[in-house]
């Protein structure tokens, strides 16, 4: 079911507030705003702030002062995904009662040992695009009856897809729309190369996962415009979407701007926030010209 029929264009620029903002924010913020503005669309600022624990008021102030010096403007009724909790979860609820997740307990240090067990025989686990492995499976093999045991009793737990069992119930190949520098076109899906994805955690409502598609159906949004980092994520979100029976938009992943060792900005480098730069006495015009450039 696509986003696009009938209605306005919506781009959306939907940090975390967990940190200051730096160039590679920068470069998303102003590609969504200008590419509203040349679609006569809309632009919306959403607060994905669902790790309640990291993210903080003083790191939302900073981000619209950050995108108000870059001349950006947005519609002011800010999303904040921790106001919208119960939408999430009835989103859950609604996978939950098609028997496409599980509970899971296994704690990061555990799921280590398992592949390395697994591995130490000569096999290699699955890994997902960024790296990590796929969820043991002992888990999903639990009976019904001790996994609500083991819930009941307070163990901590989070809900996971069945993937398998998600792919089995899609009646056609799954596809997205791309308009990316780096893929352009009508490009396959296949969310079963990220495993058991997690949906909702102990530690924090929801997922990223989750969230992300929950919140773009319900506020319109017809093209997600991210950096290239999240290429590979559209696959599971694509799934979801299909699954829960949301719109899909159209897909923009843009270049990712690299510091000095080749790896992705972040926000634990003081010296490429927004903030900081703007200190040293660049104009947002400098700013510009430095998102132009590839590496810093």
């Amino acid at each position: 079911m696509s986003a696009l029929s009938g209605q306005k264009p919506v781009f959306r620029f939907a940090p975390s507030p967990n940190g200051l903002l730096h160039l590679g924010h920068a470069l998303s913020a102003i590609l969504n705003f200008e590419m509203a503005k040349a679609a006569n669309g809309r632009f919306l600022l959403r607060m994905e702030d669902i790790d309640i624990a990291r993210c903080k008021p003083e790191y939302e102030e900073a981000i619209e002062e950050d995108l108000a010096w870059l001349g950006l403007d947005w519609e002011k009724s800010v999303r904040r995904q921790s106001e919208h909790i119960s939408e999430y979860a009835a989103a859950l609820e609604k996978l939950k009662a098609k028997g496409l997740i599980y509970p899971a307990f296994m704690s990061r240090t555990e799921i280590r040992r398992w592949v390395e067990n697994y591995e130490a025989e000569g096999a290699e686990w699955p890994r997902d695009p960024d790296g990590a492995p796929h969820y043991p499976p002992d888990d999903k093999a639990l009976s019904e009856h001790e996994s609500a045991a083991r819930i009941a009793s307070g163990e901590k737990h989070v809900w996971r897809l069945d993937m398998e069992k998600a792919v089995k119930q899609l009646f056609q190949a799954l596809t997205f729309t791309e308009t990316g520098p780096a893929h352009t076109g009508l490009l396959p899906a296949d969310p079963a190369r990220w495993g058991d994805v997690m949906l909702w955690r102990w530690d924090a409502p929801s997922s990223y996962h989750l969230s992300v598609v929950v919140d773009d159906a319900l506020q319109g949004v017809s093209h997600v415009v991210r950096g290239l980092d999240l290429f590979y994520a559209t696959s599971v979100h694509r799934l979801l979407q299909t699954l829960l029976g949301l719109p899909e938009p159209i897909y923009h992943h843009h270049r990712l701007i690299l510091g000095e060792d080749g790896r992705k900005l972040s926000k634990s480098n003081a010296s490429t926030a927004l903030s900081a730069l703007r200190e040293q006495g660049l104009s947002a015009g400098d700013l510009r010209i430095l998102i132009d450039q590839p590496t810093l």
